[in-house]
């Protein structure tokens, strides 16, 4: 038996790439799951596949950029399942764009989401997980938050972020038998690229991205792997690329 069987997982950012792989690859394992996006129409889409193919989901519309959604959510996984075991921080946004065009919105959002997104998810199960004295957060980040590639300064900044806040976690809550573990992908097809508002660097940043990117299900396995492993151990932190991939 899987140690990912009836384990109660949160999964921020379901409702496509990362999160909808990793929704698949843990109900296969016997997890249950609680889905969160803010497609409800995606988030239905995932939950009948994975009832349909014997697994266990719920879902709720949520905006990870909102403390109070947050919070929200983890008092409605309290009430459906009673516990939660596994948070998944993985909602994040990716509008790249060179600092000297200014588009302090794209700035704004991405600090609301890949930053504030990830400590409002900690938030919502960690008193849970003191109290119980057991948990696992999974912060997912990204080889930008290892280097910082041209057009990428506050994306990069953010995922650096979240690099910073994991460790910080694991320091303060090592004692209390709270797992951390930091995922930062390198090049996935996945539809972060979308939110890039710039025509060109978007298509240039397409074409460069098709060239070695992996599919999701890679970075499913590696967050799977981490959950599976016995409760006194702790993988901190995955780099998980293309092995092509230079940089």
């Amino acid at each position: 038996m899987s140690n990912i069987q009836d384990k109660v997982v949160i999964i921020t950012g379901a409702s496509s790439g990362i999160g909808e792989a990793t929704a698949k690859e843990l109900a296969a394992k016997g997890a249950k799951l609680v889905l969160a996006a803010r497609r409800e129409d995606r988030l239905q889409k995932l939950q009948q596949e994975i009832q349909k193919d014997g697994g266990q989901a719920i879902y709720k519309v949520t905006d990870v950029a909102s403390h109070e959604q947050m919070e929200e959510l983890g008092a409605y996984v309290l009430e459906e399942f009673g516990k939660i075991d596994v948070m998944v921080n993985n909602a994040g946004v990716m509008p790249l764009s060179p600092l000297s065009q200014l588009k302090v919105k794209e700035w704004d959002t991405m600090i609301d989401v890949n930053i504030k997104g990830v400590l409002y998810g900690m938030a919502a199960v960690l008193p849970f997980m003191r109290a119980r004295k057991e948990g696992h957060i999974i912060n997912v980040s990204s080889i930008a938050g290892h280097l910082v590639f041209p057009a990428s300064a506050v994306y990069s900044g953010t995922k650096f972020a979240v690099r910073a806040i994991t460790e910080g976690l694991r320091l303060e809550e090592h004692a209390n038998n709270i797992r951390t573990t930091l995922i930062s992908p390198g090049t996935i097809a996945t539809e972060l690229l979308d939110s890039i508002s710039d025509v060109e660097l978007k298509a240039a940043s397409i074409e460069a991205n098709q060239k070695v990117q992996i599919a999701p299900a890679s970075i499913a396995r590696a967050i799977a792997f981490a959950i599976e492993q016995p409760a006194d151990v702790a993988v901190n932190e995955m780099i998980v690329r293309p092995t092509i991939q230079e940089l």
